[in-house]
């Protein structure tokens, strides 16, 4: 008599076994676990740092406003440009609409960035002598700048201390367990009281660096990741090394490859070649 085939073993959901564990974490050891985690991004991401080209605080404000739904590739190609005609607060506040308008259309919904960028002048003008204020209360205040654009603005701008929750630290954090939340303000609020302060600017710049590197939103380098161990969420994308080794994105994929163990021959040379995702 021929035996019935055997029934595949379950493979645990890897978000439902992150919100398992998140359940049953202690507060300290969730704490501990993503400070470990966060030393082995630094080790990962030496080079992290802020991707958009800036001098000044009002360059990076600008940057910050022409970045929405854009990559950091394109704001780059083009705020030489607008950098170089538009160089004080006033110079935005009385920018000529159409012109600014043909600048920034390569940037994507150029109108509303138009529109923000001549309000944020006129707003510096009026309210702050020309100058991009260093608190986060009036950094929010101002046309165009939210939270998230203030915190990339202090951090970067002035040394103050911020976390960026932008997509992709809203994605890693999740995985990660450090928090189970989508609201940007109460992840920030969450990840504060786990990661020292000192340390929230360049936290925010590596877990984006491995948001775009190696843990990509539909599919994850899994099997080449310095943080496989601590990683709920080990396994939503690949676990075998040559499966993963072909997801690693940037100009250090095989450096990041070999960081996690992993043999660097495995990651094709169109990986080192590719742009990060944005």
């Amino acid at each position: 008599m021929t035996p019935p085939p055997a029934v595949p073993k379950a493979v645990p959901d890897p978000l439902a076994r992150s919100a398992k564990r998140f359940a049953e974490e202690t507060p300290i050891g969730r704490k501990r676990r993503a400070r470990r985690m966060a030393r082995l991004l630094a080790d990962a991401h030496p080079d992290a740092h802020c991707e958009l080209d800036f001098g000044t605080p009002l360059e990076l404000a600008v940057a910050t406003v022409l970045s929405a739904q854009s990559t950091d590739k394109k704001v780059n190609e083009i705020t030489p440009i607008v950098f170089a005609k538009y160089r004080t607060a006033a110079d935005y506040a009385a920018a000529e609409r159409a012109e600014l308008e043909t600048i920034l259309r390569p940037t994507g919904f150029f109108r509303a960035k138009t529109d923000a960028l001549i309000k944020l002048g006129q707003a510096l003008v009026d309210r702050f002598d020309s100058e991009v204020p260093g608190r986060l209360d009036d950094l929010v205040s101002l046309p165009g700048i939210g939270r998230k654009t203030a915190n990339v603005i202090l951090g970067n701008a002035f040394d103050v201390p911020g976390i960026t929750v932008d997509t992709h630290f809203r994605r890693l954090v999740n995985r990660f367990g450090w928090v189970r939340e989508d609201d940007p303000v109460k992840i920030e609020s969450q990840v504060a009281g786990l990661i020292d302060k000192r340390d929230w600017t360049m936290l925010s710049h590596r877990v984006i660096f491995h948001g775009r590197r190696v843990c990509h939103a539909r599919k994850p380098a899994c099997g080449a990741c310095t943080l496989a161990s601590l990683c709920p969420s080990y396994g939503t994308g690949p676990t075998d090394a040559a499966g993963a080794a072909r997801l690693l994105k940037g100009p250090r994929a095989r450096e990041l490859a070999q960081h996690a163990g992993v043999d660097p021959d495995l990651v094709p040379q169109v990986a080192v070649a590719s742009p990060e995702a944005p």
